[in-house]
């Protein structure tokens, strides 16, 4: 089990399942000063957009955003202050980036474990759920999801509070 100090939280859904909006209800409610670390790229017009109406939906002014695609870990330790709030908007793009990036995954996946339980931020983590579907036909795909399904446990376990996101409706798992 983790130790009392943590103050994560995991938040995991599928694809449109309300998990951002329920998310962004977590941070916003602390009353503590708000940031959003976004590991989201736009390499096309349609993600551009997706980022935009995000940015929009939220309202910048009550945040300050970060775009981080790869070092999460050291963007997270960059801005850790008992004041703060922050939103991850999601590590399965974390993910894909560290992949594409060819990093060490592992090592990754493990400095972030590690950092959670000492963050003196109210931390929030919104990933996606990609292990309830069929099994992708191709390796680069089976890859990603054993790597999302494998960080999703290690985040989980480090966290105080986990829930699952569908329709909209959260499922406290933990915490």
């Amino acid at each position: 089990m983790l130790s009392s100090s943590s103050r994560a939280a995991l938040v995991l859904g599928g694809a449109r399942s309300g998990k951002s909006r329920f998310a962004e209800s977590l941070i916003s409610d602390t009353g503590l000063e708000r940031h959003y670390v976004a590991t989201g790229q736009a390499w096309d017009d349609e993600m551009r957009d997706r980022i935009a109406q995000h940015r929009a939906d939220r309202g910048d002014l009550l945040w300050t955003t970060h775009e981080e695609p790869l070092d999460l870990t050291a963007r997270l330790a960059a801005i850790d202050s008992e004041d703060r709030a922050v939103l991850v908007d999601c590590l399965t793009l974390w993910v894909t980036n560290l992949m594409m990036a060819e990093r060490n995954i592992a090592a990754e996946f493990s400095a972030l474990t590690e950092f959670l339980p000492g963050a003196k931020a109210r931390l929030v983590l919104v990933s996606n759920e990609v292990g309830l579907g069929i099994v992708p036909e191709n390796r680069m795909a089976r890859e990603f999801r054993d790597h999302a399904g494998r960080l999703h446990q290690m985040i989980a376990a480090a966290s105080a509070e986990v829930y699952f996101i569908a329709a909209g409706l959260p499922l406290k798992m933990k915490g």
